[in-house]
């Protein structure tokens, strides 16, 4: 299979990913505790990705390098209440530096 196949293989899969969600029907959303489930749910996936890229390394290991430094500066910050912009800028800050020294 070529690259461009595989590519447009997951076009293809996205965009009926999306339709599909449109034509689920209401009754199976409504309801107080499907509300935020489903509200919730980006944010617990996007929690585990982060999770994940930050601590394992090549081939399933736990590694603790610059990258965990890094979240730890980005959880600081969002707990400061700081902009979105300085939060990613002083996690790629402390990353890059602790990377240039020597330390992951």
């Amino acid at each position: 299979m070529t690259t461009w196949t595989t590519v447009l293989l997951a076009c293809a899969a996205a965009y009926a990913l999306k339709l599909a969600g449109y034509l689920v029907p209401a009754t199976w959303v409504e309801g107080e505790r499907r509300s935020r489930v489903i509200a919730l749910l980006p944010v617990a996936l996007l929690s585990a990705l982060v999770a994940v890229q930050t601590v394992v390394g090549d081939g399933g290991a736990l590694v603790l390098d610059a990258r965990a430094a890094a979240l730890v500066v980005a959880v600081g910050l969002l707990l400061l209440r700081a902009n979105f912009l300085v939060v990613v800028a002083g996690a790629a800050l402390t990353a890059g530096v602790l990377r240039a020294v020597g330390w992951g």
